[in-house]
């Protein structure tokens, strides 16, 4: 009994002893890791916050191209952008209309008569922007991100 614990010491001694080198390389490593998860989630709040600026856009341009009347209906169409983007706070809306005719040429939205030989087409184009600001602010990276959605819809005559 005794010369296999003499014998397991021996063997120890000429194989190195690797005793808290894992604890060692965790502690060294672990702030690493830290960095990169935080760094990440970071990340996936910024991409998610476009997302739904970009879909806030759309729902606007949806609302607002039902028809004629909701496609002057700046409230409405502000309306369903913030609906749709319920998440974010500070979302500013606005809202244009403009026109075409259908063979592509530029037309005016009060003149029915410039596309003499084709249909006017009424489009309604949303904008949103909302002021993203991450959870930790790192040197050389700005405090604020702004971020920005634009969706363009054909009015449904």
């Amino acid at each position: 009994m005794i010369n296999a614990k003499l014998d397991h010491r021996r063997w120890i001694r000429r194989m190195g002893c690797d005793c808290g080198q894992s604890i060692l390389e965790l502690a060294l490593v672990a702030p690493l890791l830290i960095v990169i998860l935080v760094g990440a989630a970071e990340f996936g709040r910024l991409a998610f916050a476009a997302v739904e600026v970009a879909n806030a856009a759309s729902a606007g341009a949806r609302y607002g191209a039902q028809n004629g009347s909701t496609a002057s209906d700046t409230t409405g169409i502000s309306n369903a952008a913030a609906n749709d983007a319920g998440n974010l706070t500070g979302l500013s809306t606005t809202s244009s209309i403009s026109c075409i005719c259908s063979d592509g040429t530029a037309a005016s939205c009060t003149d029915n008569s410039a596309c003499s030989t084709s249909n006017i087409e009424e489009n309604v184009t949303v904008n949103t922007q909302v002021s993203f600001d991450p959870l930790i602010h790192l040197p050389g990276f700005p405090t604020t991100f702004t971020l920005k959605g634009q969706a363009i819809q054909k009015c449904l005559q």
